[in-house]
């Protein structure tokens, strides 16, 4: 494993307050967060990641947060070609101002990807935050962008809430469900059936398996090569600093192996995405 080439299609820049998180202490647990383009470049160095999908850090429930690091990352992307970035938006009606400026950035160089998570608040099936969707993919078909969408068990980014996306708009625009649904029952909904269906369907759906528990990845691999479809739609993400990058690369690299698998889900699917 030690020659496998390596493109990270989800890392996050900027650094986070300490936050008060479960009614506990305030506490800053991303600690591996940069806070520089040249810290950023600094670790994807000591990773030896060739290529990153840089994305806003977020956690914190301030959104404005998150939207405060879309030009630094579009910094990041200025700074080293091997850097491509997302901006973060949002569906939510509260933070309408806030994602038109962050779109009005989509054709700036460097951007491929627009973010979506829930988990500062919206939920797919809310019809109030479905204007702001349509905006959101219609800007992102319009650019060739991909839209990232955070996915965990239960709640609005339960894969019965998420899936709606791809349903909706993933015939036009490419949806990377990331973390393959974040825990043991999104994993077993996604590798169970849906995401291999949603494939069938001619949906442009993609994952990743950061966050991914235990059995998820020797499992998904199982069924790809069981089923003969969704090699090209696994990427390599390390999440950090959320995600501890030496672990992502050892489960990934032990389910996909040294060939075409690993290769696809290493570098060969992040460049069909990503040019």
């Amino acid at each position: 494993m030690a020659e496998q080439r390596i493109f990270d299609a989800h890392r996050h820049l900027g650094v986070l307050p300490e936050f008060p998180f479960y009614s506990g202490p305030a506490v800053r647990p991303d600690i591996r967060a940069p806070a520089t383009v040249r810290q950023l470049i600094a670790d994807l160095d000591a990773d030896g990641a060739e290529r990153a999908i840089v994305l806003p850090n977020y956690g914190v429930p301030d959104a404005a947060i998150a939207f405060s690091f879309n030009e630094l990352c579009l910094q990041a992307a200025a700074a080293d070609d091997r850097i491509q970035c997302g901006l973060w938006v949002s569906p939510r009606p509260q933070d309408a101002q806030l994602t038109a400026a962050a779109l009005a950035m989509a054709a700036e160089p460097g951007v491929r990807v627009l973010k979506l998570s829930f988990l500062l608040g919206g939920r797919p099936s809310d019809p109030a935050c479905r204007p702001a969707l349509d905006q959101i993919f219609a800007v992102a078909r319009r650019h060739g962008l991909v839209v990232h969408v955070h996915t965990s068990p239960g709640a609005a980014s339960d894969i019965d809430e998420v899936g709606n996306l791809v349903d909706w708009y993933a015939d036009e625009v490419p949806v990377h469900l990331v973390h393959f649904g974040g825990g043991v029952s999104g994993h077993i909904k996604l590798g169970g059936s849906r995401f291999f269906d949603w494939i069938e369907a001619g949906k442009r759906v993609y994952t990743d398996l950061s966050w991914a528990i235990g059995f998820a990845p020797r499992w998904l691999a199982d069924e790809i090569e069981r089923r003969g479809i969704g090699h090209d739609r696994v990427l390599f993400a390390s999440d950090e600093p959320w995600g501890d990058y030496p672990g992502e690369l050892a489960r990934l690299a032990a389910a996909a192996g040294d060939g075409e698998l690993g290769r696809l889900m290493f570098t060969g699917n992040f460049e069909k995405l990503y040019g």
